[in-house]
């Protein structure tokens, strides 16, 4: 334990002095202005605008930023013999994956409640506090990917690439499903295989078009019942990648 926690130290501290903070806050801000503009621009329901692409914009930013965090930390340590040298330590390696996530997943944290705290004003406060705890889970699912990616491919674009492909496909699956059986004939061929392969893409992935829902902040149509089945998505995909990032690095020469 004391390996984990002197990893995830470290990882904190080392997004720290590399001015995340502040790049994410920046990244905020500037999410907040112009969700602003837009409802400025807006010719009816401007508030409904302001707080639904808020919210999607902040989404959108906090699981990028951890996500790349996430690539490029481990991705340095790699390229600086940091990891070589943890292992020269009989460091094990499943504390590596372990220290590394539990940093990534208390760096998500601040970054979940300070887009809560900002939608606060202008979303039903109920609403606030289950789309800012499904935000965390989806973080938490970005960074744990991320961190797979990492540790499995040898360079930062491909890994970068991976994450981002992850999450787009796991934000459209649900509405890949709906497209492709949309008016589908018995007859259409290619539109069953379609069909069926985006099937086996929605039972592969999370989805994460069901987390941090838009609709909840504007039309209030949130439930616990929904954050409970988001949880609980959250932590079998969390051990999924978890297991399958052990696997890999124990498999590696370092």
């Amino acid at each position: 334990m004391k390996a984990v926690a002197a990893i995830a130290r470290c990882t904190v501290l080392e997004a720290w002095r590399g001015r995340l903070p502040w790049v994410m806050a920046a990244t905020l801000a500037a999410a907040l202005g112009f969700a602003g503009f837009a409802r400025q621009l807006a010719l009816a329901e401007g508030d409904a605008t302001h707080t639904g692409l808020l919210g999607s914009l902040l989404r959108l930013a906090c699981a990028g930023g951890i996500a790349s965090f996430a690539v490029l930390s481990v991705m340095r340590e790699a390229q600086g013999r940091g990891m070589q040298l943890m292992m020269a330590m009989a460091l094990p390696r499943g504390a590596y994956v372990a220290g590394k996530f539990a940093g990534l997943a208390l760096l998500a944290a601040p970054l979940a409640f300070a887009c809560g705290a900002l939608l606060y004003v202008c979303a039903s406060p109920g609403q606030t506090v289950l789309w800012t705890l499904s935000l965390l889970c989806e973080l938490w699912l970005a960074a744990g990917f991320g961190l797979l990616c990492a540790l499995a491919l040898a360079h930062p674009v491909p890994a970068l690439a991976a994450t981002l492909a992850f999450y787009l496909l796991a934000r459209v699956a649900g509405a890949l499903q709906l497209a492709a059986r949309h008016g589908l004939h018995p007859d259409d061929a290619l539109r069953r295989w379609m069909a069926l392969g985006f099937d086996a893409i929605a039972a592969l992935l999370p989805r994460l078009d069901l987390y941090t829902r838009a609709s909840w902040l504007i039309y209030s149509d949130g439930s616990w019942t929904a954050l409970v089945a988001i949880a609980g998505q959250t932590a079998v995909y969390l051990a999924l990648l978890g297991a399958a990032a052990m696997f890999d690095l124990q498999r590696k020469e370092l």
